[in-house]
């Protein structure tokens, strides 16, 4: 039995550690005002934070006593002041928007003694370490220390917080779960007028007038589990090329400009995926019942026919609302089994009436494959774990999630539809909520050059000229082939700059589109449903194109911070279950490969995508991190990034969401 935690006693290492009060901002002056810029702060644990200064590339660093009362995610104001030891350092000196009005994490107490009275004193240790150390929080009845609780930051000089929420024991995996949601601002339930709305919608008949019928053999792949099935597909060949149709539910014919769905798409941006459940986006009337594709049953799409030439280049595209009915409900899976064993599966009766077009499809996947990598399209995501859970809802098996031609092909198909509408729309100057990727900063880029370079990688091309995706897929590549591609991929993540939602047209650098916009997923992405409103409106239907400018931008920053608030959520659940998984594996050994090596300490990943921390303070022998070589040694012991080793699972903290092992062995 793990022993529990008792937070009964917590001590400040420093009362100059605690999060920083929720302070009115420095008035502005004329001195400020002539030499500040905006610019996003990132806290940390010890005080001192980092200003993510707007169109620079750059992190400046803000020493503790400048931070002004800023915390994490705080949109500010900041003045360089004069370099400290060669390093520029900046001042906060307004905080122009509040980022967070609570914080998540632990209810802890501590005994003092003031004015010869002793006293007990209540703070919330944050979850996020971004917060700092500890919050000081007024104690409420009913609130019990060692629970998971949230608490409001206090504003206007306040000194201390309010508890709000008590979420339940902090060691357990619910009371994790609603933190997570809570503190990623996740909404699980929709209001009343939402649900009536989405009813009334679902329950209109549908009618062939001013659409055309699809005609062609169009069917569905979705994975196993999925509900919402916004998306099918149909393909000829014709003289010269082919016509991929990639077929979309049209959610913009039940979700109406100005009603209570279009305030939740707005309001949630996207659906969230965890393990065991999906928030959506829209209530299942919609999400899975009206706007779903089901097999068998007639559904209004807005379609896009892309013709494409024999290597695969767009040559055209064609929209128009459409009414289909798709044949067959589609299964990754089933569709890699039969594209594997042909006529032999045991898919193949399932799948037959639509068998020589998935051949076809297969044949044009691969040549859109091929071009895709010619292009330099970067492949960075990590190994997805699928976690597996028993009928409580406790995780038993976690394995890394395989993906096969299947689901390759159905993202090369969307990629094509969603680069050709985003070039037609641009080109017609109709209004687009676009998918952007901007080029790396020059700051981050050199170091990942000095990165990259200390691991004896050929970083000719980053010097001699300005890079490419193919410059970051070919290094991928020779990194895949020594072992250590998912370590470097990471590293490649966090050197590139974060996709982003844009009314205004720029390339997509990660996969080298000139244009680039989100088309294939009304049903849980707030951009796509928008897009499809402006394409009937403006593209069909002929209104002018300026009155949806203001619709195009005020989609694209609630589908960006919709996006970040569900990746957050997502990450958190995966790690919650993790964690949770491996409290049952204490003790056991694993081979893993060091993923990360830091100044504190070597992080290590199992087959199984989950991670755990290596302390060099637990290491036999002083450790000296070597930041160039991005190593650890000690006499003749040295440790790599990408190295294999077997390890031993000493610690698995749930209220953290974080695991610890010990190295038994290098191999």
């Amino acid at each position: 039995m793990k022993k529990k935690k008792d937070f009964r006693k917590f001590a400040r290492a420093s009362a100059r550690r605690q999060a920083p009060r929720r302070t009115p901002a420095p008035k502005k002056n004329k001195t400020h005002a002539a030499v500040t810029v905006n610019a996003v702060f990132c806290g940390t644990r010890y005080g001192y934070g980092f200003a993510e200064v707007e169109g620079r590339g750059e992190d400046l660093f803000i020493p503790e006593r400048k931070t002004g009362g800023a915390m994490h995610g705080d949109r500010i104001r900041v003045r360089f002041t004069p370099q400290y030891e060669g390093r520029q350092e900046g001042e906060v000196v307004a905080i122009t928007e509040y980022a967070h009005t609570t914080l998540v994490g632990i209810l802890a107490a501590e005994e003092t003694i003031f004015r010869r009275r002793r006293v007990r004193r209540y703070f919330v240790i944050p979850d996020n370490p971004h917060f700092g150390e500890a919050y000081p929080a007024v104690y409420q009845s009913g609130y019990r220390v060692g629970h998971k609780v949230e608490v409001s930051l206090g504003r206007d000089g306040e000194s201390a917080g309010t508890l709000l929420r008590d979420f339940g024991d902090a060691e357990s995996r619910g009371a994790n779960y609603g933190a997570i949601l809570s503190e990623n601002g996740i909404e699980t339930e929709f209001t009343e007028d939402a649900l009536r709305e989405a009813e009334l919608a679902a329950s209109t008949p549908l009618s062939e007038a001013g659409r055309t019928r699809v005609r062609d053999v169009v069917f569905t792949i979705d994975g196993a589990d999925a509900k919402d099935l916004d998306d099918a597909i149909s393909l000829r060949r014709v003289k010269g090329g082919y016509l991929l149709g990639v077929h979309i539910a049209d959610v913009s014919e039940y979700v109406k400009p100005k009603g209570e769905l279009d305030a939740a798409a707005h309001a949630r941006g996207t659906s969230v995926y965890f393990t065991d459940k999906v928030v959506p986006m829209l209530p299942p009337a919609l999400s899975n019942g009206a706007c779903s594709l089901n097999a068998g049953e007639d559904k209004y799409a807005l379609s896009a026919t892309v013709q494409l030439d024999q290597s695969g280049k767009i040559v055209d595209c064609r929209i128009e609302k459409s009414i289909l009915r798709s044949r067959v409900r589609g299964v990754y899976s089933e569709v890699n089994d039969l594209l594997e064993n042909r006529e032999a599966s045991a898919f193949y009766e399932k799948y037959k009436g639509v068998y020589p077009t998935l051949l076809e499809m297969t044949e044009l996947y691969l040549i859109l494959d091929r071009r895709s990598r010619a292009r330099g399209a970067m492949e960075l995501d990590r190994a997805e774990a699928r976690i597996l859970l028993d009928e409580s809802g406790e995780p038993v098996e976690i394995v890394a999630r395989e993906r096969g031609v299947a689901e390759k092909m159905i993202e090369q198909f969307m990629l094509a539809a969603n680069e050709a509408v985003a070039t037609r729309m641009h080109a017609l100057t109709v209004p687009c909520v676009y998918r952007v990727h901007e080029e790396p900063s020059p700051d981050r880029l050199r170091e990942f050059v000095t990165f990259a370079h200390n691991l004896d990688f050929d970083t000719r091309p980053f010097s001699e000229r300005r890079p490419t995706g193919r410059d970051f897929s070919d290094l991928l590549d020779t990194a895949r082939e020594r072992g250590i591609g998912d370590a470097l991929s990471y590293t490649v993540l966090r050197t590139m700059a974060k996709a982003k939602y844009s009314a205004a047209a720029h390339p997509h650098f990660g996969l080298g589109i000139p244009l680039y916009c989100h088309f294939t997923s009304p049903i849980r992405r707030l951009s796509d449903l928008v897009t499809h409103r402006i394409i009937k409106a403006v593209l069909l239907d002929g209104e002018p194109a300026k009155r949806y400018e203001s619709a195009a931008r005020r989609a694209a920053d609630a589908a960006t911070e919709g996006e970040l608030r569900a990746l957050a959520a997502e990450r958190g659940i995966d790690a919650l279950y993790k964690t949770v998984y491996m409290t049952r594996h204490i003790g056991e050994e694993f081979d893993a490969v060091i993923s990360s090596v830091t100044s504190f300490g070597i992080f290590a990943e199992l087959q199984n995508t989950c991670e755990g921390l290596i302390p060099l303070s637990s290491l036999d022998g002083a450790f000296v991190f070597d930041e160039r070589n991005l190593s650890v040694h000690s006499g003749r012991t040295v440790y790599r990034l990408g190295d294999r080793i077997r390890v031993r699972v000493v610690d698995a903290d749930v209220p953290s969401r974080r695991v610890r092992f010990a190295i038994v062995a290098q191999k």
